[in-house]
């Protein structure tokens, strides 16, 4: 069975991150639309597939998914044009939207997602999200030692994190700790590379406490993130795309460390994610599965984002599912 997938986007994030392993699945089939035609014709000539002329004809072929991998300043009106023709299934890049860049999403990106989410279950429209993140090498070492060693629930949680990985960290905070229920904020009175520092603590919904920076302010030669997350029966302490994670095991009272073997920089490990995200979605569709990353998933992080940006506005604590709740 072939699967049709249409990519919406051909700039460099699909050039370097999508495209390189699509064009290696035997069952896929690609078409391609972006508002700079050249642009879809040279990903056509370089990966193979075709070209549509508009979004209609984008759909036309009832493509088995859509790959939305426009700019977030254009993710709301890319994903408006192509809900209008119903389609079957779409995968987002993260974040789900910010009008005015991942560094200074507001209010108005998180009521602007929610209602395309609302608007894709009306239309029988499944979504889901990249957050690559979770297909890391040692995000997934994480969930098994959680699992197989019984650590229990997240009870404390400190991140801090580069703007860069900022959405892609609180998604990881969700996927290991569930959604916030209270955040208050402070930010700094100065921007740097054009956005404000972040200072947030928070309470989730399972009763776990923490703290969260994001900055530009972090050189790219630096850890991009730090995390600690502690559990009932074990702490894990990762860093970077490639860093080494500590676990330190209650019941054993040993703490080991988990290294990639030498010569794995940050970036292959963040190519080589794409790749597995992009598998596991592949496959959900093949099986007709739900898939690995619901779209529901990009509203939390926006949500928990949003929740910060208000407290730090009106000085006070955020409940941040009544205030900025998942549905109308």
């Amino acid at each position: 069975m072939s699967i049709k997938i249409a990519v919406m986007g051909t700039g460099k994030v699909a050039r370097a991150n999508y495209l390189p392993y699509l064009t290696k699945q035997e069952d896929v089939t690609l078409t391609y639309f972006s508002r700079t035609r050249e642009k879809a014709e040279e990903c056509a000539r370089d990966f193979g597939g075709q070209v549509a002329d508009s979004v209609p004809e984008l759909l036309a072929d009832e493509p088995d998914a859509i790959l939305v991998l426009t700019p977030e300043t254009q993710r709301y009106e890319a994903v408006g044009l192509l809900l209008e023709g119903r389609p079957k299934r779409l995968f987002l890049e993260k974040p789900l939207v910010a009008q005015k860049g991942q560094a200074n999403v507001c209010e108005d990106d998180f009521f602007k997602a929610r209602d395309l989410l609302q608007r894709a279950g009306a239309r029988g429209t499944e979504t889901a999200m990249v957050f690559n993140y979770r297909f890391f090498d040692q995000t997934v070492r994480m969930q098994r030692i959680i699992a197989d060693r019984g650590f229990g629930r997240l009870i404390h949680a400190s991140m801090f994190v580069n703007y860069a990985c900022w959405s892609h960290c609180i998604d990881l905070l969700h996927l290991f700790g569930g959604r916030a229920s209270q955040v208050s904020a402070l930010s700094s009175e100065t921007q740097f590379m054009n956005a404000v520092d972040v200072s947030g603590c928070f309470r989730l919904e399972n009763e776990a406490i923490g703290t969260i920076i994001g900055t530009n302010g972090v050189n790219f030669d630096s850890p991009l993130y730090q995390i600690i997350f502690n559990f009932e029966q074990g702490t894990i302490r990762f860093n970077d795309l490639d860093g080494p994670m500590d676990v330190y095991d209650k019941t054993t009272r040993y703490c080991e460390t988990h290294s990639l073997i030498g010569n794995h920089s940050r970036w292959d490990q963040y190519n080589a994610s794409f790749e597995k995200s992009l598998a596991a979605y592949l496959e959900s569709i093949r099986r007709n599965e739900p898939p690995p990353v619901p779209g529901i998933a990009g509203l939390e992080e926006l949500q928990f984002e949003v929740a910060l940006r208000r407290s730090i506005e009106l000085e006070r604590p955020v409940k941040v599912q009544d205030e900025f709740p998942l549905e109308n």
